[in-house]
């Protein structure tokens, strides 16, 4: 049986859609954007954990490093092996002057995948 449109019309077709022009958003440096199109797919799909990692990227993005940071936490409750989310959270903490936590995260996402913007950002290359 097809799955019918929810009470705002939008159907799971429609979120795919909504994620793809999100990621093109970001892509093309219109991160607000894409987190207008990202807050309807998690309103919707709470618990999809691309959806939020690509609007912390967006927050991010858009120098909205709180609403970054408590997205890419929330991504690494569900997937707390995610060196990328280690590796942005890391980042997102260095952007605001937070050395310590920043610290613990590179190296986390150093440990977890030995990419080398990892590891010189951990500064495990000596």
């Amino acid at each position: 049986m097809p799955e019918t449109s929810g009470p705002t019309g939008r159907t799971p077709e429609t979120h795919v859609i909504d994620f793809r022009a999100a990621e093109q958003l970001l892509a093309s440096r219109d991160p607000r954007g894409a987190v207008k199109l990202l807050d309807g797919v998690i309103d919707v799909h709470p618990e999809n954990t691309a959806a939020r990692l690509l609007r912390a990227r967006a927050f991010f993005a858009a120098a909205q490093l709180r609403p970054a940071e408590l997205e890419f936490s929330l991504v690494l409750e569900r997937e707390p092996d995610n060196a990328y989310a280690h590796f942005a959270l890391a980042r997102t903490y260095q952007r605001q002057n937070r050395p310590h936590p920043a610290k613990r995260h590179f190296r986390l996402a150093a440990a977890l995948d030995p990419n080398p913007e990892y590891l010189r950002a951990a500064r495990f290359d000596g």
